[in-house]
């Protein structure tokens, strides 16, 4: 049996300057917007707390 991994990618849209950004669902640190600076994933020691929109989850 085939374990799948808990963490994956997540295509997030920046909700200050819609930026499209590809970020990780458990991060260790904050992740930001690459065009405006908007925080996107706050770490919680597990899976991120989000502050952009989900557009896609990739696998």
């Amino acid at each position: 049996m085939h374990k799948e991994p808990k963490s994956v990618f997540i295509k997030a849209r920046c909700q200050k300057c819609k930026n499209e950004q590809i970020i990780f669902s458990y991060p260790s640190t904050e992740v930001f917007c690459l065009v405006c600076g908007e925080t996107l994933a706050v770490p919680t020691g597990g899976k991120a707390k989000l502050k952009a929109y989900v557009l896609e989850v990739l696998k």
